[in-house]
């Protein structure tokens, strides 16, 4: 009689073995189902456009969970230094210069067309070292100016030459990243070569620079102070300037603007990359193709006010249609860089 007992399932075991096998049934959806989570490490001046249009569209569209670390570069890089061989950041969106550290120590896993396909759209000199990483938005530098001050836009890198604004223009320390174009600029300006042939001509560059001595209120080193100086009438030009900080200052109802000089602008770096050893590397090239494709950055570039890496994105309103952007040789700057800002601080003090 037990025997018989036993082997005859009671209705409640029945039911119960039914809910376990569902349930086992279900794990995998139910695992299917979870959300996995990204953390991508970038500027802390990002947050608000990364947070308010980037993140919402990658999390819908591929169902995960992203979080923004927002700091400086070479944080993010010791971040990377710190936690080789057990990273927790997947993607870094991180200056060029920076970029170039984290390639020499191999904490970079380099993008392809296979992993990253928008690649393949990207206008000439955005991908770097083989594919290690990509800019995805380009900030340019031109022009800032006092719209009470001067009548006219300036129109050319020479205006910053001219007598006519002694005492009337700021220009960036070779410190500064913005700054290193002033040798470019002032080499292309004494020689006429190209753009990228005057950025291996600093000797010229540095003698032309002698020049803007007389026109100089002052060099800075912290950009507000420099706003500060041109927005209370003192100065008229500051140059070269920033596009997003320029912006930035005019939508805030300064009596400022900045003008595309005719020679061209030049690009500054917004790098994207995906961490070597990332984990979620499939998520992570995945986020780095959203940000380079052309749709997304239709988005970005207005508020940011930068240019689009992405060959089909618009320019930000108020630029030429035939607005020549130059690119920065940013190999060559990692390796000069040094010996330019002695030179800077030998022959440019004020």
């Amino acid at each position: 009689m037990d025997i018989i007992r036993n082997s005859a399932p009671t209705r409640r075991a029945v039911l119960k073995a039914g809910v376990a096998a569902a349930g086992l049934l279900a794990a995998p959806s139910v695992l299917r189902a979870q959300t996995k989570e990204l953390v991508v490490g970038g500027a802390a001046s990002h947050k608000p456009w990364v947070e308010g249009i980037v993140i919402p569209a990658f999390e819908k569209k591929y169902k995960a969970k992203v979080i923004f670390e927002g700091t400086k570069s070479l944080v993010n890089l010791e971040k990377m230094q710190k936690n080789k061989g057990a990273q927790y950041l997947s993607v870094v969106q991180m200056d060029d210069p920076v970029m170039i550290l984290a390639v020499k120590e191999g904490l970079l896993d380099p993008l392809t067309p296979a992993n990253t396909p928008n690649l393949a759209d990207l206008v000439p000199g955005a991908v770097h070292m083989d594919g290690m990483w990509a800019n995805y938005l380009q900030p340019w530098l031109g022009i800032a100016y006092s719209k009470t001050g001067m009548k006219t836009p300036p129109t050319s890198w020479a205006d910053l030459f001219e007598a006519k604004y002694k005492g009337r223009v700021i220009i960036p320390s070779l410190q500064n990243t913005e700054g290193l174009p002033l040798v470019f600029m002032a080499a292309h300006l004494a020689t006429g070569a190209s753009f990228e042939a005057a950025q291996k001509d600093p000797d010229a560059g540095f003698k032309r620079l002698a020049a803007i001595k007389a026109n100089l209120l002052t060099i800075y080193t912290q950009m507000p102070q420099a706003y500060n100086l041109m927005e209370q009438g003192e100065a008229l030009m500051i140059g070269p300037a920033l596009s997003s900080y320029a912006s930035e200052r005019k939508a805030a109802g300064a009596p400022i603007d900045i003008a595309a000089p005719k020679e061209g602008v030049f690009a500054m770096p917004s790098g994207v990359a995906v961490v070597k050893g990332a984990p979620q590397s499939e998520l992570a090239f995945a986020y780095v193709n959203e940000l380079l494709s052309a749709p997304l950055q239709a988005e970005l570039v207005g508020p940011t006010s930068s240019l689009g890496a992405n060959r089909a994105a618009p320019k930000p309103a108020g630029l030429p249609a035939d607005l020549k952007v130059i690119q920065i040789d940013w190999a060559n700057v990692a390796a000069e860089r040094g010996n330019w800002v002695a030179r800077w601080d030998r022959e440019m003090a004020l």
